[in-house]
C-alpha cells in the first residue's frame, strides 16, 4: 500500500462507519435548472439508522443546516390508515427525476426512508427525502444504494445523487 493512501483510506473507512456520505444537489426543473450550464451544489449527509443532519449550500452561498429522521413504514402506515396527511410528501418529486411511477414502484413502502425539512440562512425552505433501495441477494449490486429528491419553494426540484 502506498503511503499517500493511508489517509484516504482512513477517511473513507471513517465515513463509512459514521454513516457520512457526500452528496450532490442537482436541480432538474425551476429556474435554476434553467441556466446554462446548470449548477450543481454540495451536500453532506452525517448519521445511521434512525436519525442524523444534513447540510447543503445553495444558489448564492445559502446554507441549509438540520436534522434528517428515519420514518418507518409502519408510522406512514398508521398515517395513512388514520387519514392524516404527512408533514410534506415528494412523490412528484421523485416522478419527476426519476421517472413516471418511480414513487410507487420504489420509494413506497421501503423500510429505509428519511426525511428533513431545511430553512436556509436567506430564510428559503428546503425539503429533503432520501431512500436507500436494498438488493436481498443480489451480489453485483452497489453496496450503498440511496437516491434521493429535494424541493426549495423557489420552485425547484432537485434531484440528491450520493
Amino acid at each position: 500500500m502506498k503511503a499517500g493512501s493511508l489517509p484516504a483510506l482512513l477517511l473513507l473507512s471513517t465515513c463509512l462507519v459514521s454513516g457520512c456520505f457526500n452528496a450532490h444537489l442537482y436541480p432538474v426543473q425551476g429556474p435554476l435548472a434553467s441556466q446554462t450550464p446548470p449548477p450543481i451544489y454540495a451536500a453532506k449527509v452525517v448519521g445511521a439508522f434512525n436519525s442524523g443532519k444534513v447540510s447543503a449550500t445553495l444558489a448564492n452561498g445559502e446554507v441549509f443546516a438540520g436534522p434528517w429522521k428515519a420514518i418507518s413504514v409502519k408510522e406512514r402506515a398508521a398515517q395513512s390508515a388514520a387519514g392524516k396527511q404527512p408533514a410534506f410528501s415528494l412523490s412528484a418529486a421523485w416522478d419527476t427525476v426519476y421517472g413516471p411511477g418511480f414513487y410507487t414502484a420504489h420509494v413506497l413502502g421501503t423500510r429505509l426512508f428519511a426525511q428533513a425539512t431545511l430553512t436556509g440562512s436567506h430564510g428559503t425552505a428546503l425539503q429533503m427525502e432520501m431512500y436507500r433501495h436494498e438488493h436481498p441477494g443480489d451480489a453485483a449490486a452497489p453496496a450503498i444504494d440511496v437516491k434521493g429528491v429535494a424541493k426549495d419553494d423557489q420552485g425547484n426540484i432537485y434531484k440528491l445523487a450520493f
